[in-house]
């Protein structure tokens, strides 16, 4: 996993903000509830609706996995009511979460929450194989399951926080899980008989969905997208694309789709966009998780010609 630089110098400032009374979001007498990025924020928004205050850490249109914080944002994880995130896929949040010494009963950690898979590598490290011993996929969200359980979560945890309205938060709950279902449904009925089931992607970030709904995974970067593979490794890529009369490479909406672009060139292919979800951008601004992976299943039924 990518390192990130320590919030060490900005820590003395967190004092001063919080000395300062920083959460104006709490004036209301709302919950705040601190989301690290953009699919955590949604199920906070869903089950939470009118009652709470959401912050996501992460801008719209950023990588989150390069999110480092401002000393606002590492007040702000202080003073939450609740913090919604993934220990391991955002470093500057894990060290922030730390230094808070926040209560178990007030955080909740998918990491603790979901059953993480091994990191998948990408061509660059060492032809795909599983990453190395300890390292953790982050991409949780992209199984609707795993947000099922995400949002059963927050749900307890919110009403512990806000028991005035947890009646609310579990009838919220029960929509958002229905709707969940209702998409798992749709994928693996949509999925369920494909001429091909090999999906070749920007980064290794569907591994989640891949196993959920019986596809293979190959990755061109690893858990960083930022990583480029070899002009060998590349050629690797392109002859498995000929071979298995793969017809589309799958590029995102906030990486580079450079290396994608000339594999598919390369390999008589072509493009199309397969979101993560780790973000919104200005052209999905008015999307959500559940348009963006009605979309993501529309785009694989075409790739892969499902029926």
């Amino acid at each position: 996993m990518k390192k990130f630089p320590a919030l060490l110098a900005v820590l003395p400032l967190v004092a001063l903000l919080a000395a300062c009374g920083s959460t104006a979001a709490k004036d209301n007498d709302k919950p705040r509830v601190v989301a690290s990025f953009y699919p955590f924020a949604y199920v906070a928004e869903q089950v939470g609706g009118s009652f709470v205050d959401v912050d996501n850490l992460t801008s719209p249109g950023a990588e989150p996995h390069d999110l480092e914080l401002k000393p606002k944002q590492v007040a702000a994880v202080q003073e939450a009511d609740l913090v919604v995130y993934e220990k391991h896929f955002q470093a500057a949040v894990d060290e922030a979460v730390d230094q808070a010494d926040r209560p178990k009963d007030s955080t909740v950690d998918a990491d603790t929450v979901l059953n993480a898979l091994p990191a998948q590598a990408g061509a660059q490290e060492e032809g795909g194989h599983e990453g190395e011993e300890g390292d953790e996929d982050p991409h949780t969200w992209l199984d609707p399951t795993n947000m099922v359980l995400m949002a059963e979560d927050l749900s307890a945890k919110l009403s512990k926080v806000d028991p005035e309205h947890s009646s609310t938060y579990r009838a919220n709950t029960d929509r958002l899980v229905a709707q969940l279902e209702t998409l798992d449904t749709s994928f693996a009925a949509g999925l369920k008989t494909c001429e091909r089931r090999t999906i070749v992607t920007s980064h290794a970030a569907f591994q989640y969905m891949a196993k959920r709904y019986d596809l293979t995974q190959v990755p061109i970067a690893g858990i960083d997208p930022t990583n480029e593979p070899s002009p060998a490794q590349l050629g690797d890529i392109t002859q498995l694309v000929r071979k298995e009369g793969i017809t589309t490479i799958f590029t995102e909406e906030l990486v580079s789709p450079a290396i994608a672009d000339t594999i598919a060139k390369e390999a008589g292919a072509m493009t199309a966009t397969l979101d993560p979800i780790e973000g919104l951008s200005n052209d999905t601004s008015s999307e959500n998780y559940l348009t963006l992976m009605e979309k993501n299943l529309t785009t694989l039924e075409k790739a892969n010609s499902c029926s």
